[in-house]
């Protein structure tokens, strides 16, 4: 059975329900999450497998995904952390924001993307199925690759990258005040 996704009004409000594929054909808006791992100055990104139905072999967040009707976001969080990644660890919402891109293949994103954190000094474990590769890698450097070379990167990611990067700028600067 297809995993489906929570449809969803511009206030995040659940309307509905479909297959996740049928859901990214329609345009529909759905929730969505994006998961950002870090540790101190270090960002876990994955390369998305070449095999994915959109954005394959570009580089993204630590982990994304869909929560499933009727399943709790922190929740489906944690379960597809485990998942693509073989991560356990806090995590705690700093944003979300709405965006659509329309694919080559005919397929689109129309999300209201949930953006979480989580510090993390452990190792991890990469599903081949959802990413070619992953890595930690310095926020400084990525900061400017991510200007440089934006089409290295998918789209929510651009977007998702800044917001968490004042999201632990604000954090640190509470623990340090």
């Amino acid at each position: 059975m297809e995993n489906e996704v929570v449809l969803v009004d511009l206030y995040d409000r659940p309307i509905g329900k479909l297959p996740k594929l049928e859901a990214h054909r329609q345009g529909k808006l759905h929730r969505a999450f994006s998961i950002f791992i870090y540790d101190g100055s270090k960002l876990l990104i994955q390369r998305r497998a070449v095999g994915k139905y959109h954005s394959a072999g570009l580089w993204a967040n630590s982990c994304c995904s869909h929560p499933r009707p009727g399943e709790e976001l922190l929740e489906a969080a944690h379960r597809r952390l485990k998942e693509e990644a073989g991560v356990t660890c806090q995590l705690h919402e700093v944003s979300s924001f709405v965006y659509r891109a329309i694919f080559d293949n005919g397929l689109s994103e129309y999300e209201v993307d949930h953006i979480l954190v989580g510090e993390y000094d452990g190792t991890f474990t990469r599903n081949a199925e959802e990413a070619d590769d992953m890595r930690f890698v310095d926020m400084r450097q990525l900061s400017n690759d991510v200007i440089e070379h934006p089409e290295n990167y998918a789209t929510w990611f651009i977007t998702a990258y800044p917001i968490f990067l004042q999201a632990i700028e604000k954090a640190n600067c509470s623990r340090k005040g």
